[in-house]
């Protein structure tokens, strides 16, 4: 149950159609007829991935020993992160530091981890949650608390990101803005990549155009629009396979299907996952 799962039903995300009724759901891990189990995913609409039975365009086995409530819970939300990473490190061969500006929730948790595998040389946590926080910095993260207006002021003072990871949006984007902007005509050679993913706080923010002027700062997005089903068939294994091993961690609430509404208003740092009953 992502959180896209909720804006397509209500109308509200990029990719919804309009179109009702539809049942909800885009990815699931479901049992084939000869009783194995896949990751399943891209449903054409308006079905979803909650019926009894399903039609997908994508489906993968998973891996032996595998925890499918992990797979089902982890895929949606680490593939936000695991395509801009993997884009960034085939362009420039290597990822420098990465900052994740919403860490301390599942996606931005996923994409701390994530960053660790694809051997970032720094990676700096930034999130509001104190004791998140502190256990990622236990973890080896750099961290940044978003709750002091000078956090980023400072971590970018360190040196400038190579590559940015926004889940929140709104403000705290406008914040990075300001950290990035530099002061005074000397050149710079250094690129940042700001990757637009998550829009928690709010679903505009400022750009003023002397950030673009002063630094080289490439924005894009990362969503379902933003790369190729090729890329996808190629990267979705991999990233799986992390999930299965538990290099890529995730936290879920499993919810039986009587309970769907339940599942539905789940809110927290962990996903919530529907069993059949």
């Amino acid at each position: 149950m992502h959180p896209v799962v909720r804006g397509l039903a209500r109308g509200a995300h990029y990719g919804s159609t309009g179109v009702y009724p539809l049942v909800p759901g885009v990815d699931a891990v479901a049992r084939r007829t000869d009783g194995s189990l896949a990751y399943a995913a891209s449903p054409r609409a308006p079905w979803g991935t909650m019926p009894e039975r399903i039609a997908t365009a994508l489906a993968f086995a998973l891996p032996a020993g595998a925890d499918p409530l992990a797979v089902a819970a982890g895929m949606n939300p680490g593939m936000s992160d695991w395509m801009p990473l993997t884009s960034h490190r085939d362009a420039h061969r290597s990822l420098g530091t990465v900052l994740v500006l919403g860490a301390t929730g599942l996606s931005g948790g996923m994409a701390l981890h994530a960053a660790r595998l694809f051997g970032a040389d720094r990676i700096v946590a930034a999130g509001r949650d104190a004791a998140t926080l502190n256990a990622l910095r236990s973890a080896g993260f750099d961290t940044a608390d978003l709750t002091d207006p000078d956090a980023l002021a400072r971590t970018v003072a360190d040196g400038a990101p190579d590559l940015v990871l926004d889940y929140v949006w709104g403000g705290v984007a406008e914040a990075a803005f300001a950290a990035l902007e530099r002061h005074g005509l000397a050149g710079e050679t250094s690129e940042t990549s700001y990757v637009q993913i998550g829009s928690s706080a709010a679903a505009t923010a400022e750009l003023p155009a002397a950030v673009l002027r002063s630094r080289p700062l490439r924005v894009s997005g990362s969503g379902a629009g933003s790369f190729s089903q090729d890329q996808l068939m190629r990267e979705l294994p991999l990233m799986m396979s992390h999930i299965s091993d538990g290099s890529l961690p995730v936290a879920y609430t499993t919810y039986p299907f009587r309970r769907v509404g339940e599942a539905w208003a789940h809110s927290g740092r962990s996903r919530a996952v529907i069993v059949p009953d």
